[in-house]
């Protein structure tokens, strides 16, 4: 799948996501809480891939990170630069995040890579793993439940990843996972979040052997 069916699915809907999902207040606790963790182990500079109206970029610069917001919705960045001054947002694909080798101590990816078809998987994270430094890491919020398996998202068809599965891609581009939350709720689909830190080459390579 390209980018722009997914473009065009949120452009449509793109008032009433905001409206339904744009505060971090409105967020579970411990989604909050996580977010929060997280933001304290960064020392430099951040990327929300994916941001929507950019509610997670604004308290990550609440918390002090010098984070940028990018998306694929022209609306989204709209919407988001209207809301909130402190951050920085620009429109961009997730498949070339458009900042140098290393650059990043940390990439918070919230549930912004479900609608990629699992083929289209690895070339994301390699892109994540290019744009971090060693030591920084990613934070990735996802819908838990058989790996690669689609389902009717309510605004575009999208895709279930296992534990398991989402951090062998992990390890695969790049990263050793430090740590795996889930959430199961009876009115909602599982939750589960993987913050895993990008390794050195060194050890990248060492455990391939």
């Amino acid at each position: 799948m390209t980018d722009i069916p997914v473009q065009d699915a949120y452009a449509a809907r793109a008032a009433e996501y905001t409206a339904l999902f744009g505060s971090a207040d409105k967020a579970h606790g411990s989604d909050q809480r996580l977010m929060s963790h997280w933001a304290q182990s960064l020392r430099g500079p951040a990327i929300d891939a994916g941001c929507g109206p950019g509610h997670w970029t604004a308290f990550l610069a609440n918390h002090g990170i010098e984070v940028e917001g990018i998306d694929l919705v022209p609306l989204f960045i709209e919407q988001a630069r209207r809301r909130f001054a402190a951050p920085r947002f620009r429109v961009a694909t997730l498949r070339a995040l458009g900042v140098p080798d290393g650059h990043l101590a940390g990439i918070l990816a919230w549930y912004s890579l479900i609608h990629f078809e699992p083929t289209e998987l690895p070339v994301v994270l390699s892109e994540f793993a290019r744009c971090i430094s060693p030591g920084g890491s990613v934070l990735l919020g996802f819908f838990e439940g058989s790996a690669g398996e689609p389902f009717p998202h309510a605004v575009t068809t999208a895709y279930y990843w296992s534990v398991d599965a989402m951090s062998q891609h992990l390890v695969t581009a790049g990263f050793e996972v430090q740590e795996v939350h889930a959430r199961t709720e009876s009115e909602n689909r599982p939750h589960a979040a993987i913050i895993a830190v990008r390794t050195t080459p060194q050890d990248w390579h060492a455990s391939e052997v």
